[in-house]
């Protein structure tokens, strides 16, 4: 595959999403920067800015890659270099909706007329170009992709709310048991009232997170369901890999799963532990052939995740680069204090062998607009992992404890694909009792469970002081629910074979 090398950005949308990232205040408190500033809008104080909620708070688009559940094997590589492109124009937009703040307030047309008109005209040019490589490859494109173009506008109120709704597929319910946590009232009345939350408190600019986008954990009602009772035939072993916590510091921007062949095509950083060749380029040749981080070198699988940063004042090596800084990706970065690296059993049958190379991403990182269909994040703290697990709100936790984030990936694979178009049709999660539908096969599940040890965040009239926030797409605001994991195995036979000995004779191994 060639190197399909993203343009350099133009100085206009450098400068603009660079804007909507900088850091208000010295010490750590974050504020507005007059993101939402509009004719509305009132100052309080030097450090406050309050905004009408109709104010425009980011853009909402269709996912195209995620309505793709079928794109033929010839096609594939143009196909999602072109869902790469509609990624970065996407970001090139949020960044002119961050810079234009002042137009808007005097022209309320200004949003559809210069960002949303040109936008779908941009979408609408990639998406034809999609429906060329299917007819290249001798298929007719789906019909519905022509209703995928139009990108809307969605207000404060509305962003503060998209990822609420009901979680009705792959998502947080279907992956042992452990339930989402409506917001907290606590949270939200944190923040000023009559703005939806909103004013005084915008993270990186507007950019987030928000206030509301914290809790204290300990005001939180226990929400963890019981787990699936093992049953006769059911497989009770665990097997553990100890790969590191990315103490070498190997980080980039791609994402060769959704991505391939394309710089940057994350843009946002993300942690590697396991298989030390993961880029934009490593195709299977090269994740064989790689070294690795894991003790056992068997194992070469890649696993990686969006870092999380702290937003104290501190910038880090990548504030001026794409995919940190010019993205909305601020803040000292973080190292995991521990990644805990597990496979598991299935709670109704036996587990079969992972084919080699075979690839998945848990979560979504488009919550924010997507909704929580396939949302799966999981954050808590050390003490409270078995009674409250949230996706909606990071945690604020109590003295003595710490931030922890866990993944539970898919667990039922439909015995063909490694992989399959929008990276999620081929893999499946067990339903409550460990069932695996439609035909598909219960295989080791892969848990992680990552430690950090940074200080928690406090709530000061309004704002957010020491916030952290995961990494991500600059239009998703940095959403906890937005948190993702991404996982190629690449272990080899003779130990994926001793993996499921090991897990099905309910052994627990190394």
């Amino acid at each position: 595959m060639g190197r399909n090398t993203r343009k350099r950005r133009s100085p206009l949308a450098v400068r603009a999403v660079a804007a909507s990232a900088a850091l208000a205040i010295g010490g750590g408190g974050l504020i507005w920067a007059n993101f939402y500033a509009s004719a509305h809008e009132t100052n309080s104080s030097p450090n406050t800015t309050k905004a009408a909620a109709t104010q425009v708070a980011t853009i909402t688009c269709p996912d195209v890659g995620q309505k793709l559940t079928a794109v033929p094997n010839a096609a594939r590589s143009a196909v999602a270099t072109e869902l790469a492109t509609l990624d970065k124009q996407i970001t090139e937009a949020y960044a002119r909706l961050a810079s234009t703040r002042q137009a808007q307030a005097k022209d309320a047309n200004f949003v559809q007329n210069a960002i949303l008109g040109p936008l779908k005209e941009k979408r609408g040019a990639v998406i034809s170009r999609i429906k060329i490589d299917f007819k290249r490859a001798g298929a007719t494109a789906p019909g519905m992709l022509d209703g995928l173009a139009t990108c809307t506008a969605t207000t404060a109120d509305q962003a503060q709310t998209t990822a609420g709704g009901q979680n009705n597929g792959q998502g947080q319910n279907n992956n042992g048991g452990q339930a989402t946590a409506a917001p907290s009232p606590s949270a939200s009345a944190s923040a000023p009232a009559g703005n939806g939350g909103q004013a005084g408190n915008g993270g990186q600019a507007g950019n987030g997170p928000l206030a509301a986008d914290f809790v204290d954990i300990t005001k939180v009602k226990p929400n963890v369901a019981a787990k699936a009772r093992t049953r006769a035939g059911g497989s009770t072993g665990t097997f553990t890999t100890s790969c590191g916590v990315n103490a070498n510091k190997k980080f980039n921007t791609d994402n060769v799963i959704v991505a391939p062949g394309v710089t940057n095509g994350a843009h946002h950083l993300h942690d590697y532990v396991g298989n030390q060749s993961n880029d934009a380029f490593a195709n299977n040749d090269t994740f064989a052939a790689a070294k690795t981080t894991c003790a056992n070198q068997g194992d070469k699988s890649t696993y990686y995740w969006p870092v999380v940063r702290i937003q104290n004042g501190t910038q880090d090596f990548d504030q001026n680069n794409d995919g940190g800084g010019k993205e909305g990706n601020v803040g000292q970065i973080q190292q995991v204090r521990q990644a805990q690296i597990k496979f598991v059993g299935n709670a109704k049958s036996q587990v079969v062998a992972m084919p080699k190379f075979l690839r998945i991403i848990t979560g979504d990182a488009k919550t924010t607009t997507n909704g929580l269909a396939n949302a799966n994040a999981h954050w808590s703290c050390t003490g409270f992992e078995n009674k409250v697990q949230l996706t909606q709100q990071y945690p604020i936790c109590p003295r003595g404890s710490t931030v922890v984030r866990t993944f539970a990936f898919q667990s039922c694979w439909d015995g063909v694909n490694i992989d399959s178009a929008n990276h999620r049709t081929h893999v499946a999660f067990a339903d409550a009792q460990g069932n695996c539908a439609n035909g598909f096969k219960a295989i080791p599940q892969l848990t992680m469970r990552l430690v950090y040890g940074f200080r928690a965040p406090t709530l000061q009239n309004g704002q957010i002081k020491n916030a952290f926030a995961v990494d991500g797409f600059p239009e998703q605001l940095h959403k906890a629910a937005t948190d993702h994991d991404d996982f190629i195995n690449v272990f080899d036979d003779n130990l994926m074979n001793k993996m499921v000995n090991c897990i099905n004779k309910g052994q627990r191994c190394k």
